[in-house]
């Protein structure tokens, strides 16, 4: 047995790590388990080697356009080397994983590499070997959630954790699924040389982030030769004569591939749980937690993708600092009203706070938009496709929500979400100067635009 931690952390992703320094850097003796390489979803399969790959479809993009700029390129369709891709992608990951590691041991975290789960007196077993804690912070993290299709586990069906180790460009890829993870793939892939195509059960893609991005994004990923098939529920994958990938939609639709990636969304990995699944109160396929992460377990908190609240690295960072606080004695609560939302396609959106139909129902609203078709940068960058769009509250001009897609996007939705959390007016962010020319000029101008006051754009 081992004994002795005050905090347990089970899961070494962006909830997980963080979760362990914060609980050190509050005096706490603290172990962390991983069952895989340090850095969970994020670091590993998700967030980190996605970018990099959408950097690489940058950098074609900008080649390809790079005539229309006065610069003689002799390269008519530049192509890539997967194998290079990937190890680049790796090398970046390695990096990230290596200075994870660095700071886990420089705040004198164990680090137990192994596959933990809890057991039903509140010990916890790794590997045969037992370990305990005062508090244990649940950080599992999720896996990719795979549908209940015929052949979804055909050879050559693919995971969002499996299309990373590609080391050939397929030439054709079907996508079952027009969230920001089948697009992203969709936007890196396409440039890459595959000819994709995305398959979406409802309207439209991403859906959550509304119909004005989705139009930008329509215009763009079809230029990017993207094929769509909306309103289009997938009703089997086979393969054929050929040793194609036949994928058939429920109205006889079919779509034939040399790979199929299912990008159907994530589930909680609940493995961790141990001998108290089934003991754990639980909220759909998702560990249930109060606002402070505690479980219906005294002790045992639940952070990240584990418990659903919001499946995102960011929010689970702050769920990890919060539980960490928590299992050290605190009594924090997590706010997650104004966490950020990105889509790091070509061109990037991001969201935060309201959508224009939520905040109808509790405000009376005013909407303030600003094209980059009028913003200098943009037009100086050739990027003019987006807009930044501000919903406000018409009485104090309380900021309610911020929807813009354009380049750097996911950078610029930052100043919006410290605005709206430090419960800066767009009365204020008007009023502010920024720097001339930038794409943030954008967020300034729809500001103003909401007060009826915008300086750039024709009066109404």
């Amino acid at each position: 047995m081992k004994n002795g931690f005050d905090v347990a952390v089970i899961g070494g992703g962006p909830g997980g790590y963080v979760a362990a320094i914060k609980a050190s850097q509050l005096g706490g003796s603290v172990i962390i388990f991983e069952k895989d390489a340090i850095g969970g979803t994020c670091l590993n399969r998700g967030c980190i080697p996605t970018k990099t790959y959408i950097k690489t479809a940058e950098y074609i993009k900008h080649i390809k356009n790079a005539r229309s700029r006065g610069i003689q390129i002799d390269v008519s369709q530049p192509g890539v080397n997967m194998v290079e891709v990937v190890a680049n992608k790796n090398e970046v990951v390695k990096k990230l994983t290596t200075g994870v590691a660095g700071l886990l041991d420089s705040n004198r975290v164990k680090v137990i590499k192994g596959t933990a789960e809890l057991t039903k007196d509140g010990k916890i077993r790794c590997d045969g070997q037992y370990f305990e804690a005062k508090t244990i912070i649940l950080a599992g993290g999720s896996k990719p959630r795979l549908l209940d299709i015929p052949g979804i586990k055909s050879q050559g069906v693919l995971t969002s954790d499996t299309l990373l180790d590609l080391e050939t460009v397929p030439k054709s890829l079907v996508i079952i699924g027009g969230g920001v993870i089948g697009c992203e793939f969709a936007t890196a892939f396409a440039a890459f040389g595959s000819a994709v195509t995305l398959v979406e059960f409802t309207d439209q893609l991403v859906k959550p982030m509304g119909k004005d991005i989705y139009k930008v994004l329509r215009k763009a990923i079809k230029a990017q030769g993207i094929k769509t098939v909306l309103n289009a529920a997938v009703a089997s994958i086979e393969r054929n004569e050929a040793g194609m990938l036949v994928v058939t939609t429920s109205d006889q639709k079919t779509i034939t591939a040399e790979k199929v990636l299912v990008a159907t969304g994530r589930c909680a990995d609940l493995e961790c749980l141990g001998e108290l699944h089934g003991a754990i109160e639980m909220n759909g396929g998702f560990v249930a937690v109060d606002h402070e992460m505690r479980t219906s377990i005294p002790g045992v908190f639940c952070i990240g993708d584990m418990n659903g609240q919001l499946q995102l690295a960011h929010a689970a960072s702050k769920m990890g600092e919060t539980a960490a606080v928590n299992a050290m004695g605190g009594n924090e609560k997590v706010d997650l009203r104004y966490v950020a939302n990105c889509l790091y396609t070509l061109p990037e959106a991001a969201t935060v706070g309201l959508t224009e139909e939520a905040a109808k129902k509790e405000y009376d609203i005013s909407i303030g938009t600003f094209s980059l078709y009028a913003n200098g940068r943009a037009l100086a960058s050739g990027e003019t496709d987006g807009f930044v769009k501000v919903i406000i509250d018409k009485k104090y001009g309380e900021i309610l929500g911020v929807q813009m897609v354009g380049p750097v996007a996911a950078e610029m939705i930052c100043e919006a979400a410290l605005c709206m959390s430090m419960e800066i007016t767009a009365h204020e962010v008007a009023a502010t100067v920024h720097p001339h020319p930038t794409y943030c000029e954008a967020f300034m101008e729809a500001c103003a635009d909401a007060l009826g006051k915008c300086i750039h754009l024709p009066r109404k």
